[in-house]
Formats: C-alpha cells, structure tokens, sequence
C-alpha cells in the first residue's frame, strides 16, 4: 500500500536540502522534525512513516554534500574515486522513528587512486560526526561509515560477504541480516546496485545460508504468556513497559524479510515485501494479518519514549505503562503478538523441516 500525500502535510524539506552548512542542516532537520511530530495525530501512521524518512534520506544525501565540501575546505580536495552511502537496518527499511540512531556505510569505488584510503577513512568519520550534530545517536553496534567495517571497497565488500556466507556464525548472519536492508542515499547508485547484485549471487549459492537466517529468526523473547496476557519487563529503568522494539517489531521484520528472501523478493520496505508475498499468495490470511499486525508496530514505535540531549534524539524502545492501561491500544497489541507467535510458529515448523532434511 502506498503512502497517500497530501502537500499541505509536507512539512518545508528545502530547508534541508539548501543546507551549505553544518549549522543550517541541524537547523533544517530540528523544523521540520517539530512539523512532522505535530503532524503524528493527523495522518495515518504509514503515511507518516514515509514523512519522516523523507526527512532522514535528505539528512543523510545532504550531509554528504556538505562533508565532500568541508574536506576540500580542509585540504582533501574532491572524492577521489566514486563512492556511495548507504544505509542499513530501519532506514534501509524506510521505517525509522523521528528519533532513530544511525545505521550506514560506504561503498567505494574499486578505481585505482593514491589517498582514496586517507579521504574515506575522513570522510566516513566526519559524516557519522556531522550525522550526530544533526541529532541522530551513534550506533551501538557500530554499524556506521566511520568504522572500517562499514566503510569499503567494492571489491572488499564482496570478499567479506563471501566470509559471511562460508562461516554462518551467529555475528556473520547477523550482518547479513542487517546486509540484506541496504538501500542507496547518495553518490554513485551503480555501486550500491553491484553490491546488491554481489549479495544476491551469494543467497542463490549458499542453500545453507536460508536455514542459518531462519535459524537466527525464530528467536525472540517471549511476549505473551501462558494466558495470553502482555509480557512486561520484570525488572530495571523500564519494569512494567513493554519492549516494542523487540517484543512485537522485530520479529516481525525478520520472519517477513525470511519469506520474502525465500522468495526472492528484492524490497527493503516490510511493507512493500508484504505486498509483493501477498501477491504470490494471494489466499494466504497469514500476510493480511503480519500486515495489520506491523501497521501496529510501527504506531507503537512512534509512541515510546524518547529524549533529547545535547541535541541527540534518542528512543528507549518501550511503552510506558500509561499506554498499556488504555485498553483499545492494550487489544491491538494483544492482536499483534498472537500474530507474531503464529508466524514463529510456522516458521518454527519450517526449520525443524529444513534441518530434518539434512540429516
């Protein structure tokens, strides 16, 4: 389902784009995240979704642009070779929060050039650097531009996606996971087109790496019990909330990008993979209900806590006990999290299939 725009939602993204700045990105980010935050109530929350991504892509194209002008200021001079920024995780998905961290990477040309190692190595940190001061919290997985890992050529990339693909370690399915949301923001697309390409290749010859993704899908944290009641935090800062992000999100996201991996649906958007298996199956109720059930998530997302510090947005993940007490929102979830055990229990089904077949 595509999101319905209305101009009179849009909130004024010129000032992002304009931005020659540092200052003015910052500046342009925080109006017109004061726009779409008051815009929350007024439209539906996919739509929304989409608004606030809108915002992040031109955050993110922009900041590019402003760090290649900082380091020819600086005495780099302009990109040596052709390069392109990608992003992971939520933003790959295009299903980030107003407040989410940073999830990004490089993807440098295989050209030949003398200090292109010098120039991307600055680049990537000043660019996670300048992310921050635009308010968007680092990564603590360190999934960002300015670590080495994140920040490669074209060709190293499809060396440590081989890697990843012999050695099905827990961390190495991890990263493709995380891998397999990457979508182009700035720079050369053909790089980011290859990379998926490279990545693509390696699914189709690794069978094995199908059940280690599933393997590493079916496990969550419990969310309802015995007796179909919410599963709260016991204990710590959050007691008594509800974990959204890995309670009822999360799962969600994975066994959705499973399927459509299996099926060789080449989306990033939960949603649009929806829509794409929900065509190939159409009868299958099964979609209908994950589709409800993330529509959910995400308006959940959007109503956990957050802070502002030091002009860093970040979100703790969790509903706060006063929303689990209104009982409209308390039934969505409910309804949500049965979906969400229906689904690990046939993907359950699934990876005890796949693994009985290799005995």
């Amino acid at each position: 389902m595509e999101p319905v725009k209305n101009a009179k939602h849009e909130p004024d993204l010129e000032l992002i784009r304009h931005a020659d700045t540092r200052e003015q990105l910052r500046e342009g980010r925080r109006a017109c995240q004061s726009r779409i935050e008051y815009l929350y109530a007024e439209m539906p929350i996919a739509a929304w979704t989409a608004l606030v991504n809108d915002m992040h892509d031109e955050v993110a194209a922009r900041a590019a642009a402003v760090c290649e002008k900082e380091l020819k200021e600086a005495g780099y001079g302009p990109p040596p070779v052709p390069y392109a920024l990608v992003v992971f995780g939520s933003s790959g998905r295009r299903e980030s929060t107003p407040w989410s961290d940073q999830d990004n990477g490089l993807i440098v040309s295989d050209e030949a050039s003398g200090h292109k190692d010098k120039y991307f190595a600055a680049f990537g940190r000043r660019l996670s650097d300048l992310l921050e001061y635009a308010g968007y919290e680092k990564c603590k997985g360190k999934v960002m531009c300015s670590e080495p890992a994140w920040n490669q050529t074209l060709g190293q990339w499809r060396h440590r996606l081989a890697g990843w693909h012999r050695d099905l370690s827990w961390e190495n399915v991890r990263n493709l996971m995380i891998a397999s949301d990457l979508r182009w923001i700035a720079g050369d697309p053909s790089l980011a087109a290859a990379w998926k390409s490279c990545f693509a290749h390696g699914l189709n010859e690794s069978p094995e790496t199908a059940t280690a993704i599933l393997r590493n899908t079916v496990r969550h944290k419990a969310t309802l019990n015995i007796l179909g009641q919410v599963v709260t935090e016991r204990f710590g800062e959050h007691a008594g909330e509800f974990d959204v992000k890995y309670g009822v999100y999360i799962p969600l996201v994975n066994s959705i990008r499973y399927m459509a991996l299996q099926e060789g649906v080449h989306e990033t958007s939960t949603l649009k993979r929806l829509e794409k298996l929900t065509l190939l199956d159409g009868g299958n109720l099964l979609f209908e209900n994950c589709q409800r059930a993330f529509l959910t998530a995400l308006t959940l997302r959007a109503s956990a806590t957050y802070t502002l510090r030091n002009g860093v947005y970040s979100s703790s993940g969790y509903l706060p006990q006063t929303e689990l007490k209104q009982k409209p929102l308390l039934y969505k979830l409910r309804e949500s999290l049965t979906t969400v055990r229906r689904t690990h229990r046939a993907l359950q089904r699934r990876l005890r299939f796949a693994e009985k077949g290799r005995l």
